[in-house]
């Protein structure tokens, strides 16, 4: 695949994975909520399963664009996106058998999601192969998913409702908003225009060393 059509699929199926996981997700939390139907359940069970199908797509084909800028990192990436649909796979056949979801299982998928979308942000941000505003909300938006984790499961907010979901937003509108749509309408930036090979930031990530802060 081109460059071009690389960057126009991942950015469907960056929209794909979210809109199918919103449905699924809603889907699934009316079973908590106490709608015993199981076609809804199963549905949105196929839901998730779609998005996780996405996800590991993304990771697929990013791959191919980011292993001139790091391979190590880039390989990182796709396994991470790999096991993210692993575990939401896991805990949607769990439901499907013991008709109950597993505690605390979407915490357990953003786990991976957070450290490879900070994996894949980190590296759009020192190659430019998208503009770096885009970019920094990707880092911002993972790190503050990363962060949320460990507070739910302390207790100190619930991600699912009021505050814990302000953590979300950011991600949310790189996934859903600023990246997809650069993607479909302008692709990413050439090597020479990136300066993707050239930049001392970028030197250091080659070479396997991430660079000072």
């Amino acid at each position: 695949m081109s460059r071009r059509m690389i960057a126009v699929t991942v950015g469907i199926l960056f929209i794909v994975q979210m809109v199918t996981a919103m449905a699924g997700t809603t889907l699934i939390q009316a079973f908590v909520d106490g709608d015993n139907a199981r076609a809804p359940l199963t549905v949105g069970v196929l839901l998730m399963t779609c998005s996780g199908i996405a996800v590991v797509g993304i990771g697929l084909l990013m791959y191919q664009v980011l292993k001139p800028v790091n391979q190590r990192l880039a390989s990182w990436y796709a396994v991470l996106r790999i096991v993210e649909f692993t575990v939401s796979a896991a805990c949607g056949v769990y439901l499907l058998i013991q008709l109950q979801v597993v505690a605390n299982h979407m915490l357990w998928v953003y786990i991976p999601t957070g450290t490879g979308g900070l994996v894949l942000t980190y590296l759009l941000f020192v190659s430019r192969l998208v503009p770096r505003p885009i970019a920094m909300l990707g880092l911002v938006g993972y790190a503050l998913l990363f962060l949320g984790v460990p507070l739910d499961l302390l207790g100190v907010l619930d991600m699912n409702e009021g505050p814990g979901q302000v953590l979300l937003a950011p991600g949310g509108l790189f996934e859903l908003v600023f990246l997809p749509i650069w993607l479909i309408a302008k692709g990413f930036r050439s090597p020479s225009s990136a300066r993707e090979f050239t930049s001392p930031a970028l030197a250091g990530v080659r070479s396997g060393a991430l660079p000072h802060v």
